[in-house]
């Protein structure tokens, strides 16, 4: 009888434990089963927003992080960028190498504490359900006045020479140019075993925390200009380590040319088997209506493998050197409306960051989910007439639900001849971040529809 029992308790003790890793991957981000240009999480669907003011937030200290957070999830921004960036732009950086009294650095032993900073932040963020987009280099870390101190650069450790790592001591050039031979390493470009060997070590530390996590998603890049066998080389190592501890993640790289028709992309695009979403931030740097078209041109050219779209940084802030805060407010809602599984406002200043223009967009558009789900809409502008270029956007929910964005006042006409009832119109001001009014308007017939002011303004028309 003992036996009988010791059998029965194996037999429930294993199915148990194979139904909660089961729980544990329905738990994961990953694209949404039943509507994969949008992300799934705990379960649900989520349309991730977000609005933070620096790029690698785990370098902050707790005492400036935990507020960053809560403030974040105060409005509703689910979503961060967080570059594994060591440059010391704010005096509180740190290097993930440990330092010897000889003021070199020993690439075979670590700081404890810049990972343990890595990994409190992924447990704050995780508390808050706060999705991280993580990219594992950034190319900005390793040229001009941030190669020279970086342990990396082989003046500074005591693990390899000039000669051996093929490394230079400066890079004086904008890293677009691509002359940094850190990103020549991989077996199919230079095949460097010695550097290699010790950039594998840094990212196998990094996958030792973020794949304890299922809110993680990883680029592999900053807005890349290096060749394609440096990221399919990461992207397969990254992948193939989540494979080896049974969980599953999502990768992509992001591309740094502007035009997302060009062929760099598609390197992206054309393979859905690698890359399970895409990020197109790189799309901000364009303006007005081709800003929209170019993205509308992405979905149809993946149209036969949809996956999630990120845009995990929106440039755009008065001061900046990528446009005013008017394009980041307009950058940010088109891609909402044009269906992004992501937009998050780039970190000042070349981002409205965490500020109260890019917090009110947030709330706005959590406000507009009390009515209507981003993932229910279409891109609908050729429901539109009497439209500017560039004047409104919009996405619908035919007969339902509409959602229109006026970027800058105006009034255009919408079709709704076809839906002889009555509909309610909200109208939000964007940068106010709030409920200007509500009346009801009749359907079958065009309907003017009229900005109640200057700037950004969005209606939502509903017929539920």
């Amino acid at each position: 009888m003992k036996m009988k029992w010791m059998s029965f308790l194996v037999v429930f003790l294993l199915v148990l434990s194979f139904g909660c890793n089961k729980i544990s991957k329905d738990l994961r981000i990953k694209p949404w089963t039943e509507n994969p240009w949008y992300w799934e999480y705990k379960g649900e669907p989520v349309m991730l927003l977000g609005a933070s003011s620096d790029d690698n937030l785990f370098q902050w200290p707790n005492e400036i992080l935990i507020p960053h957070l809560d403030s974040m999830k105060t409005v509703g921004a689910n979503y961060v960028r967080n570059t594994m960036s060591d440059r010391q732009d704010k005096g509180f950086e740190l290097y993930p190498f440990l330092k010897l009294e000889s003021g070199k650095y020993d690439l075979n032993e670590w700081n404890d504490k810049y990972w343990q900073r890595f990994d409190t932040f992924l447990k704050e963020t995780q508390k808050r359900d706060i999705v991280v987009q993580i990219e594992v280099w950034d190319r900005f870390d390793y040229s001009r006045s941030n190669w020279p101190p970086h342990p990396f650069n082989p003046k500074n450790n005591i693990n390899y020479s000039i000669e051996q790592s093929r490394l230079d001591s400066v890079y004086p050039d904008h890293p677009g140019a691509n002359k940094q031979a850190f990103f020549y390493t991989t077996p199919k470009q230079q095949n460097n075993r010695v550097l290699l060997n010790y950039q594998l070590k840094v990212v196998d530390k990094m996958l030792s925390y973020a794949l304890n996590y299922n809110h993680v998603l990883y680029c592999m890049d900053n807005e890349t200009s290096a060749e394609e066998e440096w990221a399919v080389f990461w992207a397969e190592h990254i992948l193939g380590k989540a494979k080896e501890l049974g969980k599953e993640i999502c990768v992509t790289e992001m591309w740094d040319n502007w035009d997302l028709k060009s062929e760099h992309h598609k390197r992206t695009f054309d393979h859905p088997e690698r890359y399970a979403f895409c990020d197109v931030s790189q799309n901000n740097q364009q303006k007005g209506q081709v800003h929209w078209d170019n993205f509308q041109w992405v979905k149809s050219y993946i149209l036969s493998n949809p996956r999630p779209l990120n845009t995990v940084k929106t440039y755009g802030a008065d001061g900046g050197r990528h446009g005013t805060t008017k394009d980041g407010l307009e950058r940010w809602w088109r891609h909402v409306l044009g269906g992004a599984a992501s937009a998050r406002f780039h970190r000042p200043p070349s981002g409205l960051g965490l500020s109260e223009l890019s917090m009110n967009s947030v709330k706005v558009a959590r406000e507009i989910e009390n009515t209507v789900k981003f993932w229910q809409l279409q891109p609908a502008n050729n429901l539109l007439s009497e439209r500017g270029e560039n004047e409104a956007y919009l996405a619908a929910q035919p007969g339902k639900n509409y959602v229109l964005f006026f970027t800058d006042g105006g009034d255009v006409n919408l079709d709704l001849s076809e839906f002889e009832k009555t509909f309610s119109l909200q109208w939000f001001d964007v940068r106010k971040g709030n409920l200007l009014s509500e009346e009801r308007i009749s359907g079958g017939n065009l309907v003017q529809l009229k900005a109640p002011g200057d700037l950004e303004w969005v209606a939502v028309i509903s017929g539920n």
